[in-house]
């Protein structure tokens, strides 16, 4: 029997138990499911003798070590901060990873041992980073096999709410942790057009944003992620002149999130003073100069800051967040950031029955036999509701089919490795169609 160990069981981790618990009697697994709590687990598992749920402590070194010397195979969707220790664990003990999660250069320090100890240590394998390098990959993979030159790649992501259940005005709730959501892009981003190498720093960035269309869902508008140019090198795209990756939202969105990175409330670099005795309106306040002459509501003072006429389509995304009412903070010894994360939570949640809506499309730009044509890969992933979300499915699906691809000694590379090989993409492609995660190609001449 191959046992499994899977860290974190968040609302990201749905899909994939619901996945790992359909396969287990079929392939001779027990899967052990560790987190700080795990009572919402107990119903799902009651029953089953191939399963099992514990409450884990990824800072407890023993239960750590513990626990995946039992393991054939960890599975870690713990946040990203607390891989290093899982890893470093799961190389010392032997024992392979899967991760959905970036490739940091700690991480990636671990390639040499991991590969002396035959283990696989596979990292970036959800949505994004995951489907989106293994879909690119794959179309990439048959332009070249038809002796295409490429042009121009763009690719672009997004953690959306499903149209039916789109009833703000921001078009956007939560289906990701929220703290990376106002921390998105705080750092400049890089990528290169026609040749010419390009940075756009945080202040700048949701001023820069270009329209997407995806057939049969409108418009979304795109800004550039914080780092395009390191995947040149694993796309096999050192020579492209155009290359950059992205993430979608609605349009609106980003000059409504512009104004909050102008104001400083996206800063989680600093606590505010008595912020457990603030309101919303003393909070946004406290980023104003004071008030003079005839500018005394604060909702007036915001729109003079920000060179925006009162009545604009931001300020009103601005008063329904309440970020001029006297509703209580009640957060003590918080960052700007953290205060506004509060806030989103109360505004942004998936109500009962929200359906989310996941949207990726990659762009290719490419020559052949003369002649330069487009061709759009578009996907997109509804959920079936506020638990078992796109988001989760297009995260967890493809690192429930890679752990049991990797237990039936499907996947050969070891090392620290992300899926842009045919061996582990193709399969996993493959598979997701069964479930919907199917793109749509559009091709046209230049």
């Amino acid at each position: 029997m191959k046992k499994i160990l899977l860290l974190g069981a968040g609302r990201s981790a749905a899909s994939l138990i619901r996945y790992l618990l359909t396969h287990a009697a079929a392939n001779g697994w027990h899967l052990t499911i560790g987190d700080v709590a795990v009572e919402h687990l107990q119903q799902t598992v009651a029953g089953l003798p191939y399963a099992e749920v514990l409450v884990f402590d990824v800072h407890n070194r023993a239960q750590r070590a513990a626990e995946v010397s039992k393991a054939d195979l960890v599975i870690s969707m713990l946040p990203a901060v607390f891989h290093p220790e899982v890893a470093k664990e799961c190389v010392k003990q032997g024992k392979h990873l899967l991760t959905a999660s970036y490739v940091t250069p700690v991480l990636r320090e671990l390639h040499e041992e991991a590969l002396q100890k035959n283990l696989l240590l596979l990292m970036e394998s959800g949505l994004d980073p995951g489907i989106d390098h293994m879909s690119a990959m794959a179309v990439l993979q048959q332009l070249r096999g038809k002796g295409a030159r490429l042009l121009s790649f763009k690719s672009y992501t997004g953690g959306l709410v499903a149209p039916e259940s789109d009833n703000n005005p921001w078009h956007y709730k939560f289906t990701w942790n929220p703290r990376n959501v106002v921390l998105a892009g705080q750092s400049t981003s890089k990528y290169i057009q026609d040749g010419t190498y390009k940075y756009i720093p945080y202040p700048q960035l949701f001023r820069r944003t270009e329209t997407i269309q995806v057939k049969g869902y409108g418009a979304f508008e795109g800004y550039a992620n914080r780092d395009s140019l390191s995947y040149r090198e694993p796309y096999g795209l050192t020579e492209i002149p155009t290359m950059l990756r992205g993430t979608l939202r609605r349009p609106g969105y980003c000059a409504a999130w512009d104004a909050l990175v102008q104001l400083g409330m996206t800063d989680d670099s600093y606590q505010l003073e008595n912020s457990e005795n603030l309101t919303c309106r003393q909070f946004t306040e406290a980023f104003l100069p004071p008030a003079s002459g005839d500018l005394q509501q604060v909702q007036q003072r915001v729109g003079a800051y920000l060179n925006l006429p009162i009545g604009s389509d931001v300020l009103q995304k601005l008063e329904w967040l309440g970020l001029f009412t006297d509703a209580p903070v009640a957060l003590a010894r918080a960052t700007p950031a953290q205060v506004l994360e509060k806030i989103l939570q109360k505004k942004w949640r998936l109500e009962s029955g929200d359906k989310d809506m996941i949207v990726m499309q990659h762009q290719f730009v490419y020559e052949l036999n003369g002649k330069k044509r487009e061709l759009k890969s578009s996907l997109v992933v509804k959920g079936e509701d506020e638990v078992h979300t796109a988001m989760a499915k297009t995260v967890g699906l493809p690192v429930g089919i890679l752990a049991k691809l990797l237990l039936q000694g499907r996947i050969s590379q070891r090392g620290v490795v992300i899926p842009i090989h045919p061996a582990i993409y193709e399969p996993v492609l493959e598979e997701l169609k069964q479930y919907g995660v199917n793109f749509v190609e559009q091709e046209r001449e230049w």
